[in-house]
């Protein structure tokens, strides 16, 4: 059955959002290492939030994937495949959990745990952004094997 044109994502949407996440993690790590503790705490609670929208709402209606359809999808060709936004979605939702306990256990006074936090997302984030290999969907489809969680239905997959 041939695939319909608008069924999944595009998959460079998510590897725009992870450039961006990257970036924020990054001068996060560095304001909590120059000590400027508040402002760190600030940037990984507005990368969490982020996280959050795309695990909660789908990563359809994420607002990095808003701006890479309206300023830089018109400006490429069309994508060679479509992908299942399941694992993407799943993969905000592992961020969210990393960047939100991070951020708990920085309010109980735990040192560097903003930092910490932002670090193992930050990896993530990049080996997505760069290579494109998405460690929270890595994580999806183990657990989706396993018989842990069932595989999203969707006209993508």
């Amino acid at each position: 059955m041939p695939q319909q044109p608008d069924a999944g994502i595009d998959p460079r949407s998510p590897r725009f959002g992870a450039g961006i996440t990257a970036v924020l993690l990054l001068v996060t790590i560095f304001l909590g290492l120059a000590g400027l503790d508040i402002a760190a705490f600030v940037v990984l609670l507005v990368v969490s939030l982020l996280f959050a929208w795309g695990a909660f709402a789908g990563i359809q209606l994420h607002p990095y994937g808003v701006l890479f359809r309206a300023f830089v999808r018109p400006r490429l060709g069309p994508p060679a495949e479509r992908e299942d936004p399941a694992p993407p979605t799943f993969a905000q939702g592992v961020g969210f959990v990393i960047t939100a306990l991070g951020l708990v256990l920085a309010l109980f006074g735990v040192p560097y745990a903003v930092v910490v936090a932002a670090a193992l997302a930050f990896v993530a984030a990049f080996l997505n952004a760069v290579f494109g290999y998405c460690l929270g969907c890595q994580i999806y489809l183990l657990l989706v094997r396993a018989g842990v969680i069932r595989r999203a239905h969707t006209d993508a997959a």
